[in-house]
């Protein structure tokens, strides 16, 4: 999977390359002929003489910016913090559950309280995270223009980033904690870790890397299934809301027939291109970091892209007006993040393997032990300290690799070895191939680049061939 997103982010340049060769933005420069935005003109405190055009432009300081920005962080990090509120209170809700379940005194609830106490916190999980989203991104646009960004893009990249980074984190931080932080901190019998006076969560006898795919499930698809149904009621309420807004206008005029351009007026503003990014990145994010975990999220994504392109198409052509066009020469920091998002998935798959998976202890046991893993479940299983015995008056085993006195067995550090040798040597090959199909795939494609350097040298023969007539006409002159 990690060898499939470099390999469609390398030929997403060569496609970014000749499509911005096809629309004439191949030296276009934000920098130099992007013009301010409308309201960093309107807001600016000063002018000032643009160094490039010599041309008096608004003005704002560049510490003034800085010191906005910091304190912008300074409300992100708040706002994370309050993810992370939310994920302790999931956490809690999901123990709640099992105990109320557990004491029902059935014997179906008590077998699933943990499978119902999974399912139903991620459905609460889920719940959150649209709510948080849609909170944050109002939060993060007025940050941003409280920033005063000079150009359009600079403005659209720190927005951007804003809310990916607090979306990454509302998406991710339930599956990264499952996966990473649940059964940790468990202890063991007679000293057992709590959190707020409840014992902290273990695994289920299957591991955590079930209920990690669980999860995956629910918040991925979930999520999916939401924002097609938004993307087809939410367009279809605003255009009959405009509609009926118009209808008194039209009922006014004369009745005749209207014309092609009121028909279009009649359509609903198109509010850009951000959520499409946004929806794309994050589920780009589910298939490469967790793919471990849930091998079945690319399908999920296939299935879901096929039915968001026809959403789309719909909404683009019937529903919405036509887009004013803006000129770019990529994606922008979009293509960074995707790019970041590749490498997270690398180091995250590793430790998936390593630690949340059975498949170095096995390796481990068929190595020591027996190769046909005869006897491996009694391997993984440690017994009670004797203290804990006498209290209770019976013999416990547990999953963790302890003495009888709860103190790590050689065996633990043998595969906490493993587990880091693995990782290490994991991102070293895949890395290294990474740069391998980095280097093979060049950015711009061998027949474009000779398009590009014949258009150059046409340009040049052109230009030349101008001089030259210029200065036979001005000999004849003279």
């Amino acid at each position: 999977m990690s060898l499939w997103a470099v390999t469609f982010l390398e030929y997403w340049k060569r496609k970014n390359a000749t499509l911005a060769h096809h629309w004439d933005c191949m030296d276009f420069h934000e920098e130099e002929q992007e013009p301010p935005r409308p309201e960093f003109s309107a807001m600016a405190p000063a002018m000032e003489e643009n160094p490039v055009t010599g041309v008096k432009e608004p003005y704002f300081p560049e510490k003034a910016r800085i010191s906005r920005m910091l304190t912008g962080s300074m409300v992100i990090v708040i706002m994370l913090c309050v993810v992370m509120i939310f994920l302790v209170t999931v956490i809690i809700y999901r123990s709640i559950v099992s105990v109320m379940m557990f004491e029902t005194g059935s014997s179906v609830l008590r077998t699933q309280a943990g499978n119902i106490a999974n399912i139903s916190s991620t459905l609460v999980n889920l719940a959150l995270i649209l709510l948080m989203g849609q909170v944050y991104t109002a939060l993060a646009e007025q940050l941003t223009k409280w920033e005063m960004h000079r150009t359009q893009t600079q403005y659209e990249d720190a927005f951007t980033f804003k809310v990916f980074i607090f979306q990454f984190v509302n998406f991710y931080s339930s599956p990264f904690y499952v996966a990473f932080f649940k059964g940790r901190f468990v202890g063991y019998p007679g000293h057992y870790g709590t959190l707020f006076g409840m014992r902290n969560e273990d695994c289920g006898s299957g591991g955590c890397l079930i209920e990690l795919a669980e999860q995956l499930c629910i918040i991925m698809v979930g999520k999916q299934l939401i924002n097609n149904v938004q993307e087809f009621v939410i367009p279809k309420i605003k255009a009959w809301r405009q509609k009926r807004a118009l209808s008194s206008v039209k009922k006014a005029q004369k009745a005749e027939q209207p014309k092609c351009w009121e028909q279009d007026y009649e359509l609903i503003p198109c509010e850009g291109l951000f959520d499409e990014y946004l929806e794309i990145v994050l589920q780009f994010g589910f298939i490469t970091i967790f793919v471990a975990a849930f091998p079945l999220a690319p399908l999920f994504a296939l299935l879901n892209n096929w039915v968001e392109v026809r959403l789309d198409a719909y909404k683009f052509v019937c529903e919405y007006r036509r887009p004013v066009a803006e000129r770019a020469q990529h994606i922008g920091v979009w293509f960074i993040i995707l790019e970041a998002l590749s490498h997270v998935s690398v180091i995250v798959n590793a430790f998936l393997i390593a630690f949340t998976s059975d498949f170095l202890p096995r390796l481990l046991y068929q190595y020591k032990f027996n190769n046909d893993l005869h006897g491996y479940v009694n391997f993984t299983l440690a017994y009670s300290p004797p203290s804990y015995n006498y209290s209770s008056h019976t013999v416990c085993r547990y999953k963790a690799f302890r003495d009888e006195n709860g103190k790590y067995t050689l065996v633990y550090w043998e595969l906490l070895a493993a587990r880091l040798g693995f990782i290490i040597a994991f991102e070293h090959v895949v890395f290294f191939v990474l740069r391998v199909i980095d280097w093979m795939v060049p950015d711009i494609p061998e027949s474009l680049e000779l398009k590009i350097k014949r258009e150059r040298y046409l340009a040049k023969q052109a230009l030349a061939d101008n001089q030259e007539a210029l200065l036979v006409s001005s000999s004849r002159r003279c």
